[in-house]
């Protein structure tokens, strides 16, 4: 099932799946909620969105009280998170997912939402959206290209041929609006060459290996993943990222994948091409998969927003990659 699109005037829902909005400064939320405003949506808070305990968010029975609430509204034409965590998969088990399947509409977030936009789409078929959070409309300088691709997949109806930023941020542009650093991007990068295309799954990497053998794993044939992870193995980050790719490709049907396509890591990874190189070239798993790297998702900015349960075409010779969306 793919949602229908947003249009002028759609209310978006803000709720809290993972940590709460509370974390946030109200210069931030403030800048988010005119960000899209001036898109002429009108914006909503669930009725927990606010709340904190322990795990810097509200318990488990107000969270799925919010995320039921926002998709049973009929009112509401897409849900937006307002920012990632680290126990949405806590909700799994507790969803109703009959009420979801039988009001289908966009649900994007990313990072730890990966749990939830897997699950979902496993669960219902519902094609979900890893893209940028609430919190991420926040952003005042450097958001173009999130905001274009956005968009693109969210209020149009067509293919999306993925160009490379210019630059990309790996700031803490919460903290500091004004004082940016923006670094030239040398765009995506060929690692396997090759055609093919399939459904996309994935997000974050560590995230959606939470869901291994469970039902709310999404089938891997046919696939191809979308991977990044974020900077909590620092300087460990090839290690982490390859044993945990290695753990995704123990799972059935792992040798029915179609294609991967890996986000950008950020710059306290030290990754480069010739490292995620190695970690492809490593797996004889990949020896026939085409491979690009270097997108532009993930834990940095700008990002391009894509369809899990969506479909991507892959296309790599030589140096050249072209990557299309579509859903």
């Amino acid at each position: 099932m793919i949602p229908e699109k947003l249009k002028i005037g759609d209310e978006i829902r803000i709720i809290a799946p993972s940590r709460s909005m509370k974390i946030l400064d109200i210069q931030r939320t403030e800048v988010a909620k005119k960000n899209l405003e001036n898109l002429e949506f009108k914006v909503t808070f669930s009725k927990y969105v606010n709340e904190s305990d322990d795990y810097k968010c509200p318990p488990i029975e107000k969270r799925l009280e919010d995320l039921h609430a926002a998709f049973e509204d009929k009112n509401v034409k897409a849900i937006l998170t307002v920012i990632g965590g680290y126990n949405s998969n806590q909700l799994l088990k507790y969803i109703n997912y009959d009420l979801i399947k039988e009001n289908p509409k966009i649900f994007c977030g990313y990072s730890d939402i990966t749990a939830l936009s897997n699950a979902i789409y496993a669960k219902t078929g519902l094609v979900t959206y890893s893209g940028p959070h609430y919190s991420s409309f926040g952003m005042e300088k450097g958001f173009e290209y999130t905001l274009e691709y956005f968009k693109k997949m969210l209020m149009e109806d067509k293919k999306v041929e993925i160009q490379s930023s210019k630059a990309w941020s790996n700031d803490a542009w919460w903290k500091n609006q004004e004082n940016r650093i923006f670094i030239k991007n040398d765009g995506m990068f060929a690692i396997n060459e090759g055609k093919t295309s399939g459904e996309i799954i994935g997000g974050n990497l560590c995230t959606l290996n939470l869901l291994q053998g469970t039902e709310y794993m999404p089938n891997l044939e046919n696939k191809i993943l979308f991977l990044e992870e974020d900077d909590l193995a620092g300087n460990k980050f090839q290690l982490e990222f390859d044993r945990n790719l290695q753990s995704l490709l123990h799972l059935p049907n792992a040798n029915k994948i179609k294609g991967i396509v890996l986000g950008r890591a950020e710059a306290t990874c030290e990754m480069t091409k010739e490292k995620w190189t190695r970690i492809i070239k490593s797996k004889k798993e990949l020896e026939n998969i085409p491979v690009i790297g270097g997108c532009d998702f993930g834990h940095t900015t700008p990002t391009i927003t894509f369809p899990i349960g969506g479909r991507a075409s892959m296309e790599i010779m030589g140096d050249i990659t072209h990557l299309t969306i579509n859903g």
